[in-house]
Formats: structure tokens, C-alpha cells, sequence
């Protein structure tokens, strides 16, 4: 992820202009999303993110839980399973 976007890059993230992938129950990984965004309530079952600190109090572990409908997760993940639900991952890059 860009330490500093520009007003374009930032209009374009706000708009959901780059790419997006629309995943159920199966495992994705190796990824670069930015946000992600449950439409529907969903169940996280693992996720992983790049940005996450592991400082006292805090563990990515604590997103293992169910999300409700309209909640959007603004971090660097990397990887996510859901146990159910729907969620809109966008990517960081621009095609």
C-alpha cells in the first residue's frame, strides 16, 4: 500500500474503481486488498493483514467473528476465509 496517495488514487479507492473479488466460502490468498467490504452478515473464519499490529490488546484473531450486514474493514489484508456470508474484497492495485 502507498505510504501517501494522491487525490485521484483516493477518489478512485473511495469509488470502488480497481479491481474486486466477490467471495463466499472460499479460501483466498496471496492478496492485496484495501477493504472489504459484507453487504450480508457473514462469519470471518480467518483473515490476515499486512497493517495489523500484534501489540498488547490487540490480535487480527479478534476479526474471527461475525460481521453484520454493511460493515466495510478498511485494512491491508492479505487473506480471508468466510465460514458463510458475502463479502466485496477490493485490491490496492489499479489494472
Amino acid at each position: 500500500m502507498a505510504q501517501i496517495d494522491n487525490d485521484n488514487q483516493l477518489l478512485r479507492e473511495t469509488l470502488g474503481k480497481n479491481r474486486c473479488d466477490v467471495i463466499a466460502t472460499t479460501a483466498m490468498t496471496s492478496k492485496n486488498y484495501y477493504a472489504v467490504h459484507f453487504p450480508v452478515e457473514s462469519v470471518i473464519a480467518s483473515i490476515a493483514a499486512g497493517n495489523a499490529t500484534t501489540a498488547a490488546g490487540s490480535a487480527i484473531a479478534n476479526l474471527q467473528t461475525t460481521i453484520p450486514a454493511g460493515v466495510t474493514i478498511f485494512l491491508n489484508v492479505t487473506a480471508i476465509t468466510l465460514t458463510s456470508g458475502v463479502a466485496l474484497c477490493y485490491y490496492e492495485d489499479i489494472i
